[in-house]
Order: structure tokens, then sequence, then C-alpha cells
């Protein structure tokens, strides 16, 4: 949460949504905009930016391969990988899409190389962690729509991911929703400053009057 809760960025920059947090966005939306919660951070380096979807058959990486030669730099790879644990992706995939300015990835599927993912700071978000090997014989589905943690996702969706979880927005309400948690971000930097000067949560959100 920003400290003083004023937007020094547009909608279009990454730094602006990490400023704000997932937590923030998702509330501000009001929309059903959050993955599953099993999807977590793995190398706890957040991120933003516009969504590249990608489908995979179960226990295939092929169809990354081909995403990480496709998708414009600044992306974040949204992955339909059938939920299954492998690893579909590993330190050579991450130096890969760093050299070509992918800004992270999001999968429902599993990766592995995760010290090494952390190493390189690249932010990798995953069902789970796992060794299993994976084939290339199917070069799957780029480009076209995904349902990943149970949230439907458009390429130029706009992706939010820290520690907390990962939610994306229809790219047709990012604008609106960035203004709308900004302006949450700056009530909320005002309860701090009341719960600071000695005030309680009762008070600042009147949950007394409301029982009564």
């Amino acid at each position: 949460m920003p400290s003083d809760a004023t937007p020094t960025y547009r909608p279009d920059q990454p730094e602006g949504w990490l400023q704000l947090g997932t937590a923030t966005v998702y509330e501000a939306s009001k929309l059903p905009c959050a993955l599953d919660p099993a999807i977590r951070a793995i190398s706890e380096v957040p991120v933003a930016g516009p969504a590249f979807t990608v489908t995979c058959s179960v226990g295939d990486n092929l169809a990354l391969h081909h995403a990480l030669a496709e998708a414009p730099p600044g992306s974040v790879l949204v992955v339909q990988a059938g939920q299954y644990l492998a690893g579909y992706w590993g330190e050579v995939m991450t130096v890969a899409a760093q050299a070509r300015g992918i800004a992270g990835l999001v999968i429902d599927g599993g990766l592995r190389d995760v010290a090494a993912l952390r190493a390189r700071r690249f932010p990798a978000f995953a069902r789970g962690v796992a060794v299993f090997r994976t084939v290339k014989y199917d070069a799957g589905v780029r480009g076209e729509p995904v349902v990943v943690g149970g949230v439907l996702v458009h390429t130029g969706d706009w992706v939010v991911a820290d520690l907390d979880g990962v939610v994306v927005l229809p790219e047709a309400v990012r604008d609106a929703v960035f203004a709308q948690a900004w302006e949450r971000a700056r009530r909320e930097s005002e309860y701090f400053r009341r719960l600071e000067a000695g005030e309680t949560t009762l008070d600042i959100y009147q949950f007394g009057a409301r029982r009564s």
C-alpha cells in the first residue's frame, strides 16, 4: 500500500499496480477477478502487466516454447496446464523469458528450479512445484481465451500478482479499476492516520452504529 495514496503512474504502467497490491485492486474492482488461491507466488517477486494466454496439453510444455517466441515484451504468460504438477517451466525457460522481456508467469500447473527462479528474480506463480519432466509434442494454443484458476482470461487483460495472490482484470475495465483502487488507497491512508491518532476500527467503520 502506498504511504501517501497519490497515484504517480498511468494504468498501463506496472509500477502503480504493484504499489497498490492485489488485495486493494481486488476489493476496489468488485469483480470476481481473483484466481484460485492455490495458485501462489513461487519466486516471491510481484508482477503486473498484460496477459498473453497459453493452453498446454497436460504434461506437454511445447506451447510455452512457442509463447516465448510470440509474446510481446512486458507480457505475463497466463497458462492453462490442466492443474497438472510437472516441470512445465524451469531455469532455461526463465533465462529465455528474461532475454525477451517477458514480465512473468502465472500457470495453473507446476514448475521447477525454484531456487534458480528466485535467484534470477523472475515473477512466477503456480499451483505447485514438481520435478517431473514434460514432453514436447503438442504446440497447444496461444492468444485464445483460457480459464485459469477459475477466472476467464483473454490476451490483453491486466494481471496483478503478489504474495497475496493473483487477480486478472478485463482489459475494458483496467483504467476504471486503477482509479477506484487509488481512491480506496487514499481512504485507507486516512484510516491509518486516524488509527495512529487513537481511534479504533469500530469508530472508523461504524460497526457499532450498524448494530444499533
